[in-house]
């Protein structure tokens, strides 16, 4: 295998690594874990790249910001690499998660497993409805929006979940970074204006669908 580890490159900065690197590096980890589920020890950038659906070397290129993990005749140890992209994720920690928003998308989030298991917990939910506030939603405890800023503060919560509707989202977003929110994924169907400072990821579900009926319409006519 050519994953040979020599040693270590200094890390890339955050700031010049591309983000569709940093998106790639959340689909290896996950190809990883299923690999270790499936009692796979090892792999290589071949395997990583074949199921994903690319080359080896854009696998190597990619890991090779972050420093060398491969080792000579082996190629890569799952469980090593799994450690190592969630270092560099920041997902070796667990992170307290506010959900704004407990209607029926919010519902559906709370009850979504993934997010643990990847080192999200959602601990605080909040909503204006006072037939929701009290509520405790897979577990979760509902609040009204009034508290937003003294239950991030006692939670020490640095990323926020935005499930509300589109009218309603930015103002949500303001009032979470004045609570000191610094990172917030935003499934409202808008685009949010927020300070530098504050990471935002966009899910605009029906931009995906659009997106794939582009792919079905766009696909090549079979011979």
């Amino acid at each position: 295998m050519s994953d040979a580890k020599e040693k270590p490159a200094d890390p890339a900065p955050e700031s010049s690594v591309p983000k569709a690197v940093v998106s790639r590096l959340s689909l290896y980890l996950r190809e990883l874990q299923h690999l270790v589920r499936d009692g796979h020890e090892t792999t290589s950038s071949t395997q990583l790249g074949k199921v994903l659906g690319f080359t080896d070397a854009q696998v190597r290129k990619d890991l090779a910001y972050f420093g060398q993990f491969g080792y000579p005749g082996i190629g890569y140890r799952c469980d090593e690499l799994i450690r190592e992209i969630r270092r560099i994720l920041g997902t070796h920690r667990a992170w307290p998660v506010a959900m704004v928003g407990a209607g029926n998308l919010g519902r559906a989030l709370l009850g979504y497993k993934g997010f643990e298991q990847q080192g999200f917990r959602v601990v605080a939910a909040f909503d204006i409805d006072a037939g929701k506030v009290g509520q405790h939603i897979e577990g979760v405890p509902v609040y009204n929006f009034d508290r937003l800023a003294e239950v991030v503060r006692e939670q020490a919560i640095q990323l926020a979940i935005v499930a509300v509707p589109a009218a309603a989202a930015q103002a949500v977003a303001e009032k979470l970074v004045a609570a000191g929110v610094e990172g917030v994924l935003n499934f409202a169907p808008v685009t949010l204006s927020l300070p530098e400072h504050v990471q935002t990821v966009g899910v605009d579900l029906a931009i995906e669908l659009e997106q794939l009926s582009f792919a079905v319409v766009n696909r090549p006519e079979k011979v």
